[in-house]
């Protein structure tokens, strides 16, 4: 059965940080490319970051570069989101997807994890 269980989100004032995990279970994850995307209220849902499946490459939307971090850990099927200044315009659900790397026909969601940026 295939699982992505994300953890870490909650309440921080604007300045601050947290990390986001993704463990992952059922099925090959360093077959995988991972992503993070964000749904704000209102609005389309966004790619945040990507890393290839086994961390050699990472990228992000302009407006994180700089002050978030996507990594992954293999042996523990696990990827993460370290978020440094944090800002109010990145209040969403953050969403973990796992992309099979050739073939994204076949990708998998987590059910997600509330980020809210408020003083």
């Amino acid at each position: 059965q295939v699982q992505l269980v994300e953890s870490g989100g909650g309440l921080v004032q604007p300045g601050g940080s947290l990390r986001l995990s993704c463990v992952v279970s059922g099925f090959t994850f360093s077959n995988y490319n991972m992503k993070w995307y964000r749904q704000a209220p209102g609005k389309e849902r966004e790619l945040v970051a990507t890393i290839t499946r086994f961390g050699l490459t990472a990228n992000y939307v302009d407006s994180v570069k700089g002050r978030f971090t996507i990594s992954r850990d293999n042996a523990k099927k696990t990827v993460y989101l370290q978020m440094n200044n944090l800002k109010p315009e990145d209040t969403a659900v953050y969403y973990c997807n796992a992309v099979l790397h050739y073939n994204t026909d076949y990708n998998y969601w987590g059910q997600g994890t509330q980020v809210t940026v408020s003083s």
